[in-house]
């Protein structure tokens, strides 16, 4: 056993005795304290996925898409397996671009080649679509969109996310990180993470609010987020590619929806109402009324769980434990119990 695994291991074994010998009003980051740690380690250690060959060499569009892509299908993973009757999982890859009609003939040479998606009509499978995937008349986009886990972008577009099955991956993040700390503003965000062109004018006029336009310097702009308790964001037209790095630097997300989110990256692994704050879209004095409710210890201890739980935001070039990719693999694990159909065999 590695070094690494080691470390790993004794990190985990004293998390979840801390876990479960704390007082159960602990506040915590995540919806299962008790036994993500120990589920985690059981999936670094047993999970296998077997990928379909792309009949042709692709790439993906988003960032993020490409990412988790390349590092599942590194040469060395650790958790892609050759023999499909050992695998939890089967990743179907094809491109962002690849037409309905080409999606549906690739399910049904997948179907009629080979006797894995029949098993479970495509239960133990999943895709990469950034956009996700409508609903379809024919019937192997039908099983493809009803049965298959879909990993899309967040936000998902309104009717194409699942929530019982679907993932959204978290946007990429950037590296550079605050050197000031001292809180001036309620609440802070670019122009583009808003769209509401009324709610935009009235927060730029107010001294509590500081709305600026995309920063040249990445570093101040680390500073601008970490300078404010809030970092707003609007649900639905907005940009809301920036809530990993407003947890990282301890600036509360406050989301403005006029609906319920179910696309949230991690949405079964961290309890998003002790990270964030959301907001039905309403004039600005009562949006700030709602936040001021928030401050004061309740916002410490968001701002602390939000910390904590940015670090499944991070993308690395080499995976690290915890980070984007690992904690995407673990919702996958999560989703790992099918049923398998029984095939009458003819007489």
């Amino acid at each position: 056993m590695s070094l690494t695994s080691i470390f790993l291991l004794l990190y985990f074994s004293l998390f979840t005795f801390l876990t479960t010998h704390s007082k159960p009003h602990l506040p915590s980051p995540y919806l299962s304290p008790t036994t993500i740690f120990p589920n985690y380690q059981n999936m670094l250690k047993s999970f296998k996925i077997f990928i379909y060959n792309p009949n042709t060499p692709f790439t993906f569009n988003s960032p993020s898409q490409s990412l988790f892509y390349t590092t599942l299908t590194l040469q060395d993973s650790a958790f892609v397996t050759q023999d499909a009757e050992q695998a939890h999982l089967f990743f179907v890859p094809f491109p962002s671009d690849l037409s309905t009609r080409s999606i549906a003939r690739l399910i049904r040479g997948l179907r009629n080649d080979l006797p894995y998606w029949n098993r479970t009509l495509g239960a133990d499978h999943f895709y990469l679509s950034c956009a996700g995937i409508g609903y379809e008349s024919d019937r192997n986009l039908v099983e493809l969109k009803k049965n298959s886990v879909q990993i899309s972008c967040f936000p998902t577009p309104a009717g194409k996310f699942i929530p019982h099955k679907d993932i959204s991956l978290p946007p990429l993040a950037s590296s550079h990180a605050p050197t000031n700390k001292t809180t001036r503003f309620l609440g802070y965000a670019r122009f583009n993470w808003l769209k509401e062109s009324t709610l935009v004018n009235e927060l730029s006029s107010d001294p509590e609010f500081l709305i600026e336009s995309e920063p040249s310097d990445l570093n101040s702009y680390a500073e601008r987020i970490a300078s404010s308790k809030f970092c707003l964001f609007e649900y639905g037209g907005g940009d809301v590619s920036g809530i990993g790095e407003a947890l990282r630097f301890g600036c509360v997300p406050a989301v403005v929806t006029d609906r319920p989110i179910q696309d949230l990256p991690f949405s079964d692994v961290l309890r998003w109402q002790e990270i964030a704050v959301f907001v039905e879209r309403r004039e600005v004095g009562e949006l700030k009324r709602v936040l001021a409710r928030t401050c004061g210890d309740r916002h410490e201890k968001m701002k602390g769980l939000g910390v904590t739980a940015s670090r499944h935001f991070v993308w690395n070039e080499t995976p690290q434990p915890l980070d984007s990719f690992h904690t995407l693999m673990y919702q996958l694990w999560l989703r790992r119990h099918t049923i398998r159909y029984v095939r009458r065999e003819s007489a």
